[in-house]
């Protein structure tokens, strides 16, 4: 059996969008209409004739709506195979019409948790009969066209229009939608009872769940295939909210590299104007100052080499002056809260470059789960949100850090926790001197971003490295002095780390011994 002709259809829909013209669209053809509550009102102000639910099962909706659907006169319908002899016997037998056609969606359960309703009306709106009928009409695709998304109500009425029947392509196809869309939805409620109702953070069962994918062009190579998915629930401001202003499709790396600059940007959000420059997930360059212009060729001179084809973030609205300043050299995308239409003129002459507008920023404190697949498994975790303040550091070396090593300290620790470890960040006058990344040990982080820093000073014609008279900080404790030592022969005279290895007093010691003011944080941040 392929073509199903639709002579009865039940529609319970919350979204009544669409609703009327498939009303009237199905009417046209001959189709009986059944419903329930708001749809049946709604069909019928709009003329249509309707038969109740209640007409078919023999009962009338009950218990405040809660029962209405639940009846083998409606699930026999829905369910019986119509070429098995025993299920059209029992059909005949107890007077159960067949439903060809089910048109649900489910009570809105995520819009009642976001309006922060009280737990009673969110558990009214825990829908039941809803997805009861969507599966089992979807179970019997066969027989059955489920629809659970107005967007395909044009696709329906094309295929009616067309043979008065539906396709079992088109049948097949929203059955998958109709069971993710039941799977989601149990999702929601399930998180909602782990997290908001029972405060568990890591309940029995994780339920992951994502919509309305984007399939990229490829994954983070070519042979691999992608897709981006947003999650259910509240997501805020993220570059899979960012609104896209012109160039080619973001890539997966694309996406991944812009995450990473958004989340580091996100750390001045309201602070003086920022810029960061990201190549393969890691900064390369950071400054902040009172131009966005100066702040740009301030972190683009930390490391102008990798920020070749790097991702660009700014924390407010981008200006014409800084938009033509970035455009002399290769970027892949730019990220902004807002763009200015001088800006955009800029950026129209590189029709490659992608252009992401956010709105606003995320909040880099925010809450929630990283989850991380492995072999096997997952590895789950709450994000990294925790922070620090001055009055948290601890002294621990002979010399207190001056005033200006200490903005500095905390400058270079904003960004070294962005940074993947074993992370190595020096930082003078708001801006970054070198960065030092994903190395197998401390010391080589160090000395790498020295490196980097007096290939700029040489670049630039500077006098010496900005990493002379610099702040410097680690991600981690320095297990040994000799990363420490490195640092201080780059020219650093402050250190901020975290502390706590079995060393520590080594490493104070040879701190004191070159004269170096060292604080304590308390609190690491590895960035795998």
């Amino acid at each position: 059996m392929t073509d199903v002709t639709i002579k009865r259809a039940l529609l319970s829909v919350s979204d009544k969008t669409g609703l009327v013209d498939l009303g009237k669209a199905l009417a046209a053809k001959g189709v009986e209409l059944v419903s329930t509550g708001g749809t049946a009102k709604a069909l019928r102000e709009a003329g249509l004739e309707v038969k109740d639910v209640s007409d078919l099962t023999g009962f009338p909706e009950m218990m405040d709506g809660r029962v209405k659907t639940l009846h083998p006169m409606v699930h026999g319908g829905l369910l019986a195979v119509r070429d098995n002899p025993e299920h059209a016997a029992a059909m005949e037998e107890h007077a159960i019409g067949a439903i060809d056609l089910v048109v649900v969606n489910l009570y809105p359960f995520e819009a009642t948790v976001m309006r922060g309703a009280e737990r009673d009306e969110i558990i009214e709106n825990i829908d039941i009969g809803g997805p009861s009928m969507v599966r089992s009409a979807a179970k019997n695709h066969q027989f059955v066209t489920i629809v659970t998304d107005p967007a395909d109500y044009d696709t329906l009425i094309g295929e009616l229009e067309a043979s008065g029947a539906t396709s079992l392509d088109f049948r097949r196809k929203c059955a998958a939608k109709a069971f993710a869309a039941t799977a989601a939805y149990d999702s929601m409620i399930s998180q909602w009872f782990a997290f908001a109702d029972q405060q568990q953070l890591f309940p029995d069962f994780l339920a992951v769940n994502g919509q309305t994918p984007v399939e990229l062009r490829y994954g983070e190579n070519p042979h691999q295939k992608a897709a981006l998915y947003t999650p259910s629930g509240p997501h805020g401001h993220g570059i899979a909210q960012a609104e896209q202003l012109q160039g080619k499709d973001l890539s997966y790396n694309n996406y991944n590299d812009a995450d990473a600059a958004l989340e580091l940007c996100a750390e001045f959000k309201g602070g003086d104007p920022a810029v960061v420059i990201v190549k393969h997930a890691n900064p390369c360059g950071v400054a902040r100052a009172s131009t966005l212009l100066d702040a740009w060729n301030e972190a683009l001179a930390c490391d102008s080499v990798s920020a070749f084809g790097g991702i660009v973030a700014v924390n407010t609205e981008l200006d014409g002056e800084t938009a033509r300043a970035i455009c002399e050299i290769f970027t892949e995308v730019v990220i902004a809260p807002s763009v200015s239409d001088e800006a955009r003129e800029a950026f129209a002459k590189k029709k490659n470059l992608r252009l992401l507008v956010t709105g606003d920023l995320p909040d880099p404190r925010r809450g929630g789960l990283s989850i991380k697949p492995i072999t096997g498994g997952l590895l789950v975790q709450t994000r990294d949100n925790g922070a620090i303040s001055e009055a948290d550091l601890e002294v621990v070396t002979q010399r207190e850090p001056t005033e200006q090593e200490l903005k500095d300290c905390l400058f270079a620790w904003t960004v070294a926790r962005h940074v993947k470890s074993n992370a190595i960040v020096y930082a003078k006058d708001g801006a970054t001197a070198g960065i030092g990344a994903g190395q197998m040990n401390r010391r080589d982080s160090s000395r790498i971003a020295a490196m980097k820093a007096a290939e700029a000073a040489e670049k630039y014609g500077w006098d010496k490295s900005r990493t002379v008279g610099s702040a410097v900080a680690s991600d981690a404790f320095f297990p040994f002095a000799d990363g420490l030592l490195a640092a201080a022969e780059a020219g650093a005279t402050a250190i901020i780390q975290p502390g706590g290895s079995i060393r520590d007093e080594e490493v104070i010691a040879a701190a004191d011994e070159k004269g170096l003011a060292m604080v304590f944080t308390g609190m690491r941040h590895f960035r795998h």
